[in-house]
């Protein structure tokens, strides 16, 4: 799913000319899978709790197969956006149920490297991303983007029919139907301020318009949530301080990470002059980083010794010493740059699993999928406010760099090309070099500040208890697959094919 987001990044030259999109256009292909998926999270999450989490998996992937294969065949960029907001259904989905899933089939022991395989996978899609679209369209028309998608999915399918077993219907009471339209219409409209506040100007009637409903619409279904008999969302899960510390520093991490990572491609794109590709593949380490320490399970081992509360601190000083080192230090050879994002890729390999655990262990269990809702709403929520802000501060710094003949660009290639003289392009890649600093600091800034926010909360909720919490969620854990339970507890029971043919066999006997 991450993957294929990042993948439109070196599509749109193409898409630009095959399908006559216009500006807008390719920001609406790109930005319809997110905001649809976003507006749905939570809704999504409820719906993996009450239907059981691998019938919502298998939904989830049929939605998204058959989204994937309407963008491959789309001939018009209406129909590739309409195609995208239906991966964003299946997408919403998928993001919930899968991290549903890990909570479910894994016991105390293996829980944190399962999430922090789960999580690491999003830094792995993110940075391949631009090569593999690059390679894809070297060699294949615009549409294989999408269509690679389906083999994948059918993988999953099969898989997920043989290994996941199914929750079962964990929720009772009527579907909460007033939650979910006031929460999916909420976001959807909030989002979709925040990503058009930086194209319409902040201060437009119609993009603050858009702000006070989406917030006036959330507080109705807070309203909602409070007074209906089987809620959503529970709000009384904002009464505990580490679950508020989680959700803070899960907006605050990703606001400034997203952001400051979003100004660093541009950096390798307009200062450096590397295609998006060769961007894409210069940022590998980072991800590759995240994945060799979850998959190796040292992230895992690190966050057993060190605890939710300093894992999160460490991770975020780590991440925020990162992008300060890529940002002020001078240099246009890759070793200062790829040192910055090894230091990057531990930090997030350190504190994102941590901050989702955190997340995961304040709900219970049976609400597993209602908190990946929440995880990923936050998350989407931050990293939107992330490019939207930092790129506001971007634009803002850059103008007032700008000499006065070329006040009235509107962006660094438009300046670039009205620049008249050497001297004056010199001046417009300076001014845009100082921005990009400039936005990649306060980027760094929010990282620290989100990371020493949620671990300091945390810290104070486990002293609070006064119980010596692990990293693991609570209530009793089930049974490993394929393991004897070290204590007596309560085993799932057979498969409905499994008790089909037993009743069969009995009454052969």
């Amino acid at each position: 799913m991450v993957l294929d987001n990042t993948v439109l990044t070196v599509a749109v030259p193409v898409l630009t000319t095959e399908l006559h999109a216009s500006t807008a256009d390719v920001q609406w292909m790109i930005n319809a899978y997110a905001l649809v998926q976003c507006g749905l999270l939570l809704a999504a999450g409820s719906a993996v709790d009450r239907y059981g989490r691998r019938r919502m998996l298998l939904t989830g992937l049929v939605l998204f197969g058959l989204g994937s294969l309407a963008a491959g065949l789309a001939d018009t960029s209406g129909q590739l956006i309409a195609a995208r907001a239906g991966m964003g259904v299946g997408g919403a989905l998928l993001v919930t149920a899968t991290l549903a899933v890990a909570m479910q089939v894994f016991d105390d022991a293996e829980r944190s490297r399962a999430i922090g395989i789960w999580a690491a996978t999003s830094a792995l899609g993110y940075a391949a991303g631009p090569p593999i679209g690059g390679i894809i369209l070297a060699h294949l028309p615009w549409g294989a983007i999408f269509l690679v998608n389906i083999p994948i999915v059918a993988v999953c399918l099969v898989a997920t029919r043989a290994l996941v077993p199914e929750s079962g219907r964990v929720a009772g009471g009527r579907p909460d139907l007033g939650g979910v339209l006031l929460s999916t219409a909420g976001l959807t409209v909030l989002v979709w301020a925040i990503i058009s506040g930086p194209e319409r100007g902040w201060t437009s009637p119609v993009v603050l318009g858009a702000a006070g409903a989406g917030a006036g619409l959330l507080g109705l279904f807070v309203v909602w949530e409070r007074r209906v008999d089987d809620p959503m969302l529970d709000m009384h899960f904002f009464r505990d301080r580490g679950f508020v510390g989680a959700v803070s520093g899960v907006v605050l991490i990703t606001f400034g990470a997203t952001g400051a990572l979003f100004l660093l491609t541009q950096h390798l794109q307009f200062v450096r002059g590397y295609p998006a590709w060769e961007t894409g593949l210069r940022m590998v380490p980072f991800a590759l980083s995240i994945v060799l320490l979850n998959l190796g399970g040292v992230a895992a081992w690190l966050i057993r010794r060190l605890g939710l509360a300093r894992s999160i601190a460490v991770g975020m000083v780590l991440l925020a010493a990162g992008l300060a080192a890529v940002t002020q230090v001078r240099s246009d050879g890759y070793g200062v740059l790829l040192a910055g994002l090894l230091v990057m890729g531990t930090g997030c390999a350190l504190a994102n699993p941590a901050i989702v655990e955190a997340v995961m262990r304040a709900i219970p269990p049976e609400k597993a999928g209602a908190g990946a809702g929440v995880d990923g709403t936050m998350a989407e929520v931050g990293g939107s406010l992330g490019i939207a802000v930092l790129g506001a501060v971007l634009n803002a710094r850059f103008a007032a760099g700008l000499p006065v003949a070329l006040a009235g660009a509107g962006s660094f290639p438009a300046a670039l090309a009205a620049a008249g003289t050497d001297a004056e392009r010199a001046v417009v890649s300076g001014a845009f070099r100082a921005a990009l600093e400039t936005g990649q600091t306060v980027g760094a800034g929010a990282v620290l500040a989100g990371g020493l926010l949620a671990a300091g909360l945390l810290h104070r909720a486990e002293r609070t208890t006064g119980a010596a919490r692990t990293p693991a969620g609570p209530g009793p854990s089930r049974p490993a697959v394929g393991r004897r339970p070290s204590r007596p507890t309560v085993r799932r029971g057979p498969s409905r094919p499994t008790v089909e043919r037993l009743t069969q066999a009995n009454t052969r006997s």
